[in-house]
């Protein structure tokens, strides 16, 4: 008889948690703040609409892997962060933290982010070999494949705060 109990307690525990009842895991979104004109809060379908990019990089046992999603200068472009002709002068002191999840943080410059500077490719990852991220890797994970060592490959990725440094 107590199995049965069980039995309907969990039937009864679903149908609770299939209605608006149960908390739900809010969708997992990019926030971008600090010094830009147009602060943003950016969901999964916000970067797949984005125009898309892949980069290749060796795994840990020098296997390729591919991670697509969008280039880091073209979210920051679209919050208005000094990128082209605006980044001159004090704009060049501005830098990107990139915050993960689990307290991780790590350090881009505009300069080394620019098209006409640095041109550093660093992508902001959704997918690995066509694929969601893994859990410990996503939803999004920074990936700078020119770094040599992998430190600046933030995963968990969830704000990017946009410092100018002032006099």
């Amino acid at each position: 008889m107590s199995s049965r109990r069980s039995f309907v307690g969990v039937a009864v525990l679903a149908t609770v948690c299939g209605s608006l009842l149960c908390a739900q895991t809010p969708p997992a979104t990019l926030v971008v703040t600090g010094d830009v004109a147009t602060p943003l809060t950016l969901k999964a379908e916000d970067l797949a609409a984005m125009p898309r990019e892949k980069v290749s990089i060796p795994d840990q046992d020098g296997t390729p892997v591919e991670y697509s999603g969008v280039l880091l200068r073209e979210i920051l472009k679209r919050a208005g962060a000094p990128l082209g002709n605006q980044l001159r002068g004090s704009a060049l002191t501005t830098y990107v933290l990139a915050k993960a999840h689990d307290g991780y943080q790590v350090v881009y410059t505009l300069g080394e982010i620019d098209a006409a500077f640095g041109n550093t490719t660093i992508l902001v990852a959704d997918q690995r070999d066509g694929k969601s991220l893994f859990e410990y890797q996503g939803p999004f994970r920074l990936v700078c494949p020119g770094d040599k060592a992998g430190a600046r490959s933030v995963r968990m990725l969830e704000t990017l705060e946009v410092v100018r440094l002032k006099k």
